[in-house]
């Protein structure tokens, strides 16, 4: 006769294949929900940002160089960074200067 210990033991095995798998997707729900959605959404952000440039906004680039946007291309914006000095820069290097806005409060 069996010992009825090992019977509840081999009935329990057999479900640590599946609770194991469900640990595996709480903890993928759990990295998308506070890590991958969370990125996607900021860089849709910048993209809509990017795409709304216009004439005379003042921007900072990716190395910190701030100034104030002459001209815009489709790959690249002409900053004016002091009088009479301008560079150009690829558009996905730009950010928003939000220094004044800083400043205000």
């Amino acid at each position: 006769m069996m010992n009825p210990l090992i019977i509840l033991e081999e009935q329990n095995t057999g479900g640590g294949g599946t609770m194991m798998l469900l640990m595996m997707a709480a903890i993928f729900a759990v990295m998308y929900f506070f890590m991958i959605r969370p990125q996607q959404k900021k860089q849709k952000q910048i993209a809509q940002m990017r795409n709304t440039l216009q004439k005379g906004d003042k921007i900072v680039t990716a190395g910190g160089i701030y100034g104030i946007i002459v001209e815009l291309k489709e790959n690249y914006v002409l900053v004016e960074i002091d009088k009479d000095v301008k560079i150009r820069v690829d558009r996905s290097t730009i950010f928003k200067d939000t220094s004044d806005i800083q400043s205000q409060k």
